[in-house]
């Protein structure tokens, strides 16, 4: 069920054998994101419960769960927009009917990432795709 973006993810993952390079890697597919403009760094696109400033802004396009999902996002902490990243790759382009059935733990522990991340780190990816899961599901129902 896994997109081809995330795919190439984790066969980059497979390659990289060092946890640092795996690090660098993330953060490099952060670095490649277009960044969040001001207007959007508001409250309401806030994602609560990371330790790091994180914005999601969702992007729906159609109604009912045949609309596409897809989000920008941004954080201040460049692992965590790397993360971002991660997801979008996991989820972007999907029908919100079909973000809500990905097993989002299940396909980032392909990349290890749950034995790597701190608990705070963890705790804020889990926040991410719970908010992710729940814009899907809003519209979904729409």
């Amino acid at each position: 069920m896994a997109k081809a973006e995330f795919e190439e993810i984790v066969e980059n993952f497979e390659f990289l054998d060092d946890w640092e390079d795996r690090y660098r890697y993330v953060i490099e597919l952060g670095k490649a994101m277009d960044p969040l403009e001001d207007a959007f760094r508001v409250p309401a696109t806030k994602v609560d419960g990371c330790a790091s400033q994180v914005w999601i802004v969702p992007e729906i396009r159609g109604t009912g769960g045949d609309a596409t999902f897809s989000f920008r996002g941004d954080s201040d902490a460049m692992i965590v927009r790397g993360l971002i990243a991660v997801l979008h790759a996991l989820y972007g382009g999907r029908k919100v009917s079909d973000v809500i059935e990905v097993d989002a733990g299940a396909e980032l522990a392909r990349l290890g990432l749950d034995e790597h991340l701190s608990s705070q780190r963890s705790n804020g990816l889990r926040a991410m795709v719970q908010r992710i899961r729940n814009v899907a599901g809003e519209a979904a129902a729409a």
